[in-house]
């Protein structure tokens, strides 16, 4: 009986070190097919696409919204909406963004609109100057939209914000 648990347990012992010699053996294949192909995925990958949404039915009252252009706005073609002060909605890369405003400016106070939102794959700044105000306050300005990776985006905006 002893020579069979010894027998088996050294049967134990080469086939786990086997095992270990092949998977040592494969994983740096692996691992360099993986980084090829997230180096030829790379450029790719460098642009913002930049999609219009329809007007968020979130948005309940107050809100900003803009599109690329004063054609682009009265065809409700926005490209940026926020509920003034809590949530920016957008399109980015094909996915329909809700995101957290971390700053807004007062609009009463001069004629300038700034806002800063960000999230983990994008920080997007919203840049304006007042051409006209009535009930709601006509803007025109930028917006840019920065990635981690170092991408960045900027286009006119045309837009309003009002209650």
């Amino acid at each position: 009986m002893k020579y069979v648990i010894i027998v088996f347990s050294a049967f134990l012992l080469v086939a786990c070190k086997k095992q270990k010699e092949t998977v040592s053996g494969s994983a740096p294949a692996d691992s360099l097919h993986i980084t090829k192909d997230t180096a030829s995925i790379g450029p790719s990958s460098g642009n913002i696409l930049v999609g219009t949404i329809p007007f968020p039915k979130e948005i309940k009252e107050c809100s900003c919204y803009f599109a690329a252009s004063k054609s682009d706005f009265e065809n409700e073609r926005y490209i940026y909406a926020d509920d003034a002060g809590k949530t920016a909605y957008m399109m980015l890369d094909g996915k329909r963004l809700a995101m957290n405003l971390i700053s807004s400016s007062d609009m009463e106070v001069d004629e300038l609109l700034t806002k800063e939102i960000e999230n983990d794959d994008y920080k997007i700044s919203v840049k304006g100057k007042k051409i006209k105000g009535e009930e709601a306050l006509l803007f025109e300005g930028t917006l840019t939209i920065e990635k981690p990776d170092g991408t960045t985006f900027t286009t006119p905006i045309y837009g309003e914000c009002g209650c």
